[in-house]
């Protein structure tokens, strides 16, 4: 898992669908330890709560930049 922003630009638009898969896997996995007392580590939701919203708002980033690049290429027509 890519720790930094610039390591998560670096991944691809499959990859970080992959990571959010498995992150909410493990997040699904916690929170079901976490109800019958099992859970040991509880900042790990935390960490995996914010590593999910890091992976959603770099794709919202390339989705607006695309946008940004579609209304250049329509307006130089």
């Amino acid at each position: 898992m890519a720790s930094n922003p610039s390591e998560l630009r670096r991944m691809t638009d499959g990859e970080i669908h992959t990571a959010i898969d498995e992150a909410k896997a493990e997040l699904f996995n916690l929170r079901f330890q976490w109800e019958s007392g099992q859970l040991e580590d509880y900042t790990r939701i935390r960490v995996l709560k914010k590593n999910i919203a890091r992976y959603l708002t770099i794709l919202r980033e390339r989705e607006l930049a695309a946008q940004v690049v579609q209304q250049e290429d329509s307006n130089a027509e």
